[in-house]
């Protein structure tokens, strides 16, 4: 219990600059998990339905993921420098795992359960292999 109240007063010192950089680190992560990923799934889908073409669809998927993805890393870890040295002029000791880590696995945590959640119980049937 003393530990989470001593981390909640070291948050508090970091003030509302702290606070807003972390928030936009968690709103990245979760661009990063769900964002990114269901959007060149869309853009596949569309360019496999017009072309009829898988290889296209999913060669255009991974390069659009890894284009997608290497400016928002470069985004997230130029916020977790940005917070360490807010920390550190705080006066704040460094913590033994940064920020961005805990942000990016509770993220990703919350992604994997959320993804659970839609395709146990909300997904439907796939599509049938029966012959027509």
């Amino acid at each position: 219990m003393y530990g989470a109240v001593s981390k909640g007063r070291a948050l508090a010192r970091t003030g509302l600059s702290g606070l807003m950089i972390v928030t936009i680190m968690v709103v990245g992560s979760l661009v990063l998990w769900v964002v990114i990923p269901l959007g060149w799934l869309w853009v596949g889908s569309q360019i496999q339905g017009s072309t009829g073409n898988i290889g296209t669809a999913l060669a255009v998927m991974m390069g659009g993921v890894v284009a997608s993805v290497l400016p928002l890393a470069a985004l997230l870890s130029w916020l977790n420098r940005r917070q360490e040295a807010l920390r550190e002029s705080r006066g704040l000791p460094r913590s033994e795992h940064s920020v961005l880590e805990r942000v990016l696995v509770t993220t990703a945590g919350f992604a994997v359960v959320a993804f659970g959640i839609w395709f146990l119980g909300f997904a439907g049937p796939g599509p049938s292999l029966a012959p027509q």
